[in-house]
């Protein structure tokens, strides 16, 4: 591995970090650059999970210590994510790009359409329990389905359903959203380690940059507010739309970087 590639691997790691604390999204970038370093698709996809059990770890015990999450709401919804998680990792061994991009193309649309005509809600409520309805465990089945298979645009989907069915603000959203991603994530990673999907040297270096990204990103939440977090992930969804449109393409991007 090149002193480009390390460099590289931390530095957007951080970037990652920050992007899926606050909203969704970024391991476009991570996925973009596995796969400017030569992995195919189906080890970039395994690759990834590394970096997205540190980053969610590190964002959980973060909102833990303020106080935000709460525990029981947190895991009666993770449950169904990890049957999920678990069927969707099984079935990505056979993902395609192409498939990969309709699926992430749809999510995106969805949240797009949703940030911008939903009203912000602006008191935090974190730390108290949520009202959990019989079909948000089978909302949260699917949603853990789609994390195991592709994983990208899965922190959107999760605040769309919270925040649109719990009428949760954005920031608690993040918080319940970052603590069911780390309990269902280690059974999909456990599936692609079993298939030879994972290259341990680069998502180790990637999930290091995503811990402090993490850190960093679950302090400005609370600090910066809802308005800040919503158009924050306003503008992550935006360029990944012009990524999927072909305007611009960050897997060259990170190619010339490499």
């Amino acid at each position: 591995m090149s002193v480009n590639e390390i460099i590289l691997l931390l530095v957007s790691g951080v970037i990652v970090g920050i992007i899926n604390t606050l909203g969704g999204g970024g391991s476009v970038i991570t996925m973009s650059l596995f796969m400017a370093m030569g992995m195919p698709i189906g080890l970039a996809n395994g690759t990834n999970r590394i970096a997205v059990l540190l980053q969610n770890l590190s964002a959980t015990v973060a909102f833990l210590r303020k106080g935000m999450l709460h525990l029981r709401s947190g895991l009666l919804l993770s449950l169904p994510a990890i049957v999920g998680n678990i069927l969707g990792a099984m079935v990505a061994m056979e993902v395609s790009e192409a498939i990969f991009k309709i699926c992430l193309s749809v999510v995106l649309a969805i949240i797009l359409v949703y940030l911008l005509l939903g009203k912000d809600k602006q008191s935090v409520e974190g730390g108290h329990g949520l009202k959990i309805k019989w079909w948000h465990y089978i909302w949260f089945f699917v949603i853990g389905f789609y994390g195991g298979y592709i994983y990208i645009g899965l922190g959107f989907l999760i605040l769309a359903i919270t925040i649109s069915t719990m009428h949760l603000d954005i920031i608690t959203a993040n918080v319940i959203k970052g603590f069911v991603i780390f309990l269902s994530t280690p059974f999909a990673l456990a599936v692609f380690i079993y298939n030879g999907q994972v290259e341990w040297m680069a998502g180790l270096l990637h999930g290091a940059g995503n811990i402090l990204g993490a850190v960093v990103a679950s302090h400005w939440a609370m600090n910066w507010g809802v308005k800040f977090v919503r158009w924050f992930t306003l503008f992550i969804i935006v360029v990944f739309f012009i990524d999927l449109m072909g305007w611009i393409s960050l897997q060259d991007i990170m190619s010339h970087l490499l």
